[in-house]
């Protein structure tokens, strides 16, 4: 994409006036996304951007700067405007050349979704279509899309290294409108992968993701409103994941570790969780919506252990804040895009599986709620408090799982709720969803086995518990 003469000439001049490291990220992307409302096409659309990102670090202090202008002339008048910043001596030397590294790609040879005819993307979005809106006549609206995005990535830094990397992101969209005439209920499901066609038509059961998803969205329409109280609660695996991601990874990301602001700030080696409980975050894993063959800083992603047998071990750390930290990055810096200056953030993050069975668990309890899914929330990075709302719900009664309830809301502490996991299974999935934070709005998986917190508030219209 740039020109390595260009970028040479680049990194040496921002580096001219006391800036002990440069980095150049290069992106060009296609993106394409067909939606149907229905069985009729809504939406074609397709577009290409391009652009560069520039960074300037000197010490801890960062100066970043991006455009999308390609020339010669526009990338260094970027950098000499970036350079400014800074009044002393060069403190690096130049440099007169750049080495390509080498890496492992975590992905497997897949067909690219932009070489698969729009009318078979097309056909398969009537497909899972006719099977929601046949279920019931209560479903009043279904929508399928597909949404494909694919990035070429260029990195160039003052170290004289360079990498380029291919990354495809494809996602199936299926939301659907169900109403009594009174109530109106919603629902989602989002499958997504960096696998290609052959997810989508070869591992992912659409049929039945489809029946269950209508299934669930009249079983919610339904359903009585949720009790409210303190009450163990089973959160069921993959997008229960979201909980721990939202209240406890984006606390474990150097971004605000660094900076003391995270309520686990200084706490590593401290048990912040039962002993039960085990945390990853994996950029590895094949194939996965969350993963990289290599981060934004050039550094190959890592399985990073966070939280061993309840003891925190460990932080999500790019290289930029490791400074502050005294740590190395561990392949867990990203960014939305070129616009945005790339900082630690999460890729594949779940609880690590336990040994008891989602059975088990459930007959375990003897009263309490299970909460299958869930769907926005809200979280205070500064103290840990959260609160999530369910879009699917059970009432457990006598270890059993009898009646759907509807507006759940579980409201708790992020330092609180992993003391309170007391039950952890061994049935581990992982859901696809986008994180949004201060580098953007980027891919990735939440996940976990089902497990249970014995003791937390649930928020809901429907009394006390005991009167179920």
């Amino acid at each position: 994409m740039l020109n390595k003469k260009i970028a040479l000439d680049v990194i040496n001049l921002a580096s001219s006036t006391g800036a002990d490291f440069v980095e150049i990220y290069c992106e060009n992307t296609y993106s394409s996304y067909i939606r149907l409302e229905g069985t009729k096409v809504d939406m074609v659309d397709q577009g290409n951007s391009s652009g560069i990102g520039l960074r300037l670090l000197k010490g801890t202090k960062s100066v970043y700067g991006s455009t999308n202008d390609f020339t010669r002339k526009g990338i260094l008048k970027l950098a000499d405007t970036l350079s400014k910043s800074f009044n002393e001596e060069r403190c690096i030397d130049e440099i007169d050349g750049f080495k390509t590294i080498k890496f492992k790609n975590v992905h497997s040879k897949s067909t690219s979704l932009s070489l698969v005819p729009k009318s078979e993307l097309i056909d398969y979005c009537r497909h899972v279509s006719n099977i929601v809106s046949s279920t019931s006549k209560e479903i009043k609206k279904v929508n399928t899309a597909f949404l494909i995005n694919i990035t070429d990535v260029e990195i160039f830094n003052s170290e004289g290294k360079h990498w380029n990397d291919h990354r495809e992101w494809d996602r199936f969209l299926l939301s659907s409108v169900a109403s009594d005439g009174q109530k109106m209920q919603t629902n989602f499901d989002g499958p997504g992968t960096q696998g290609g066609w052959e997810f989508f038509t070869k591992k992912l059961d659409i049929e039945s993701l489809a029946r269950e998803h209508a299934d669930v969205v009249i079983k919610m329409l339904h359903a009585k409103e949720c009790p409210s109280g303190k009450m163990p609660v089973v959160i069921g695996n993959g997008w229960g994941g979201v909980i721990f991601h939202e209240a406890c990874g984006h606390q474990l990301e150097a971004t605000s570790v660094a900076k003391g602001v995270s309520v686990f700030s200084g706490k590593k080696g401290e048990q912040i969780a039962n002993t039960i409980v085990s945390a990853y975050d994996d950029g590895t894993l094949q194939d996965e919506w969350g993963s990289l063959s290599l981060d934004d800083e050039g550094n190959p992603t890592q399985k990073n252990l966070l939280i061993k047998n309840g003891i925190l071990v460990g932080y999500l750390v790019d290289n930029f804040n490791g400074r502050r930290m005294g740590e190395k990055g561990n392949g867990a810096c990203r960014r939305e895009s070129y616009k945005y200056e790339p900082t630690s953030r999460m890729n594949n993050t779940y609880i690590a599986p336990g040994k008891s069975t989602h059975d088990e668990i459930i007959a375990a309890t003897k009263l309490g709620i299970y909460a299958k899914s869930f769907g926005g929330g809200s979280v205070d990075p500064s103290t840990g408090d959260f609160n999530f709302g369910c879009t699917e719900a059970y009432i457990i009664k006598d270890g059993k799982i009898t009646e759907p309830v509807r507006g759940a809301t579980l409201i708790g502490n992020a330092r609180d709720i992993l003391k309170h996991i007391d039950m952890v299974g061994n049935d581990l999935a992982l859901g696809q969803g986008m994180c949004g934070s201060v580098s953007g709005s980027i891919p990735v998986n939440v996940g976990q086995p089902t497990i249970r917190v014995d003791e937390i508030i649930v928020g809901g219209r429907g009394g006390s518990i005991n009167e179920f």
